[in-house]
């Protein structure tokens, strides 16, 4: 497989990678463009070489910053802002984890603790109500935990605890 076609075909694959991580298929491609990357691309760049358009293009970027695993560079004697990726690979699995646990596990973390002093008549309704949501928030803490553990962890410490469980 040529390399231009190698390429294309990792970039369409991260896209629909980054769906799965919460990430729009663009905003994906972007960042595995930048992630295989040797230098830093301006927006004018990944417009280029994605073939999107300049609002395209600015909003993913800014979306890719926010989540905290592309960033910014500056480059002596240009004007234009160029963006790297960050390309330790563990690090960005864990500002994924970390950005995934803002975005999802605490909102629903914060309504089960908010709908666990629920009150009513005691039918079977409101005991079905109170033993799902508990069971939920039960989960939810526990998967809570583990993010913590993982975004936490060394990465030969992660693995060597993740081989153990499965011998």
């Amino acid at each position: 497989m040529k390399f231009d076609e190698a390429k294309e075909k990792l970039i369409q694959a991260w896209g629909n990678l980054g769906y799965s991580w919460g990430l729009n298929k663009v905003m994906a491609q972007i960042h595995a463009l930048l992630l295989i990357s040797t230098k830093p691309l301006s927006t004018e760049d990944i417009m280029n070489e994605l073939n999107i358009s300049r609002g395209n293009a600015n909003m993913n970027v800014r979306a890719l910053l926010d989540w905290g695993i592309i960033y910014r560079v500056s480059i002596p004697g240009e004007r234009k802002e160029y963006f790297k990726s960050e390309k330790d690979i563990w690090a960005l699995a864990r500002q994924v984890v970390k950005e995934r646990r803002k975005r999802e596990l605490e909102p629903i973390l914060k309504t089960l603790k908010e709908v666990q002093d629920v009150t009513g008549e005691n039918n079977e309704e409101l005991k079905e109500f109170k033993k799902v949501t508990k069971e939920l928030k039960g989960f939810a803490e526990k998967s809570d935990g583990l993010l913590n553990t993982f975004v936490g962890a060394q990465e030969s410490w992660f693995w060597n605890t993740v081989l153990k469980a499965f011998k």
